[in-house]
């Protein structure tokens, strides 16, 4: 699967290397009565429709807020990849077929974006994903990738350090889902755990929707590690702690990845959860975020943040997408018309964005979000601060 995922890195990074004249992209017309379409992409279905579903509202409720520009209507669409990389790509190709489609705020997970990247840059549809973290996204020269989450670079770098310096760990085993963002978090945390004088004792491979992790479990066990480090999603994450003291690692501590992090994790895994870690991504106080958490609950009847935590990045990966749009559109008689290359340029050069998660400016190759994350833990039943930070 490594070498799958490099394999697909390399022709990602050879289709969007610097040289793409965003001169070929055509301008989107809009006669009268048309609508100005952005979508949001992410598993809708499957395992994993918790994070999907709670993206997707985010960005609903900015288009709720945003709904037009110069008298057209903005129209969602939401798109479903059911987690997998086919899927990214078909619906990559899908909406890159329709000229009215401007603007993705997506895709939601790493391996369905880098199916997809390239498909977007040919036809010139800017992305800001809200929560793809895969390192190195934002080095493959790409004009059209922009992202309000973190990098993975930094979550793993801090996440060996907290195992090392504050849980005092020393010897631990990755595992990790076999998806291009859970393996390289794994490999990320091992990594830097061996740099700071720590033992990795096993880098363990599973497959995401396995119904028993007990063969891989005793594996691990037979290794004596203090800790598992686990790079992959939420509903795996609760069946493989749920199995863990039957395969003889009662007492391990078991420390999980942002797509660990939410309620969702906690109903699953119920009890077993006690006492295990994720990483979060702090969202401060605000009269923006506070009137958000309201406008949620009366929209959807739950509270935001019990599917994923991900819900106010796919707001401000919409509200960002909007604002360059409006930014551009001009009108040609009866007609809008959005540039593409300006769109794209409009949405990298954003300074300053007050967003829910934070004031969001992007760098010059699409890193937007901020950097801050927090480590949690569960204590009766809830996510709690970590401590130690």
């Amino acid at each position: 699967m490594r070498r799958r995922m490099l394999m697909l890195l390399a022709v990602v990074t050879l289709l969007v290397a610097p040289g793409c004249d965003a001169d070929t992209w055509s301008d989107a017309v809009f006669k009268p009565g048309d609508t100005v379409k952005v979508a949001y992409v992410g598993p809708m279905t499957g395992p994993y429709a918790a994070f999907g579903t709670d993206i997707s509202r985010g960005a609903e409720l900015a288009v709720a807020e945003n709904p037009t520009v110069l008298g057209f209507d903005f129209e969602l669409l939401i798109e479903d990849t059911q987690g997998s990389e086919e899927q990214g790509a078909a619906v990559a190709n899908k909406l890159a077929a329709d000229p009215q489609v401007v603007a993705v705020a997506g895709h939601t997970f790493s391996g369905s974006t880098l199916a997809a990247v390239p498909i977007y840059e040919e036809a010139g549809i800017p992305m800001m994903s809200p929560s793809t973290t895969l390192a190195s996204f934002t080095e493959m020269g790409t004009r059209v990738y922009n992202r309000v989450a973190f990098s993975d670079a930094n979550q793993s770098v801090l996440a060996a350090a907290y195992l090392y310096n504050v849980l005092g760990v020393r010897r631990i085993v990755t595992v990790h889902d076999s998806g291009a963002y859970g393996q390289g978090l794994a490999e990320g945390v091992a990594a830097a755990f061996e740099d700071l004088g720590g033992e990795v004792l096993g880098i363990e491979a599973t497959t995401a929707g396995e119904a028993d992790y007990s063969a891989a479990l005793a594996n691990i066990a037979a290794l004596g590690p203090e800790l598992i480090y686990w790079g992959g999603y939420d509903a795996d994450a609760a069946l493989m702690v749920s199995q863990m003291a039957a395969a003889g690692l009662d007492g391990v501590t078991f420390f999980g990845c942002d797509g660990t992090f939410g309620t969702n994790y906690i109903d699953l895994a119920g009890d077993a959860a006690e006492g295990t870690y994720s990483t979060n991504v702090p969202i401060p106080e605000s009269d923006a975020f506070t009137q958000f958490q309201a406008d949620y609950l009366a929209a959807y009847g739950e509270e935001q943040g019990k599917l994923s935590p991900y819900s106010a990045h796919g707001h401000d990966a919409m509200g960002i997408l909007l604002l360059a749009i409006q930014e551009v559109a001009y009108m040609d008689g009866d007609n809008l018309v959005i540039p593409r290359g300006e769109l794209a340029d409009a949405v990298r050069a954003t300074r300053d964005f007050p967003g829910l998660i934070g004031t969001l400016s992007c760098d010059d190759i699409g890193e937007c979000g901020p950097p801050d994350i927090r480590f949690m833990v569960v204590e009766d039943g809830e996510w709690v601060v970590a401590p130690g930070q």
